[in-house]
């Protein structure tokens, strides 16, 4: 069995407004596929454009590297009851099964560090903040380099 087998990661922002259900999500799942989407409906110039997805296979190092950033950010340890739910502003959610444990977060959408010292649960939810940043870096790295347009030569 592979160190990841047990692995499964799922994160999702958004919100209902003016430009509809706009929203980011992406999952890691235990065969390396990752699965990324983008619906940001403010930036659409017609009717033809569509929300953005990506899926791509990673490697088990990729996995294992995702696994042990969850691991070391010891966000298992936290719990969301004292973090600001979700309102008109949006919602986060973060799913995670790893080690034998399925934990499950929802929080609204952070805006700021400041917002997230202003809470109830500072430290827990700083925990969950920075590692969600970390997390979307990654994917974003990942989606960019494997989808990366090269301009023509002429």
């Amino acid at each position: 069995m592979a160190a990841s087998d047990d692995f499964y990661l799922r994160y999702y922002q958004g919100h209902h407004g003016k430009w509809g259900h706009e929203f980011i999500e992406f999952e890691f799942r235990p065969d390396g596929r990752l699965r990324y989407a983008n619906n940001s409906g403010y930036k659409a110039q017609s009717a033809k454009d569509e929300m953005i997805t990506r899926e791509v296979f990673v490697s088990q190092l990729v996995l294992d590297e995702v696994k042990r950033i969850v691991e070391d950010s010891e966000v298992v340890k936290e719990d969301d009851n004292n973090w600001p739910a979700p309102d008109r502003v949006g919602k986060q959610e973060l799913e995670i099964i790893i080690n034998g444990q399925h934990i499950s977060f929802t929080c609204t959408k952070l805006g700021s560090v400041l917002q997230v010292q202003q809470s109830k649960d500072p430290e827990g939810l700083r925990v969950f903040y920075y590692l969600v940043q970390d997390l979307k870096c990654l994917v974003f790295s990942i989606v960019s380099a494997h989808f990366k347009i090269q301009p023509i030569q002429k």
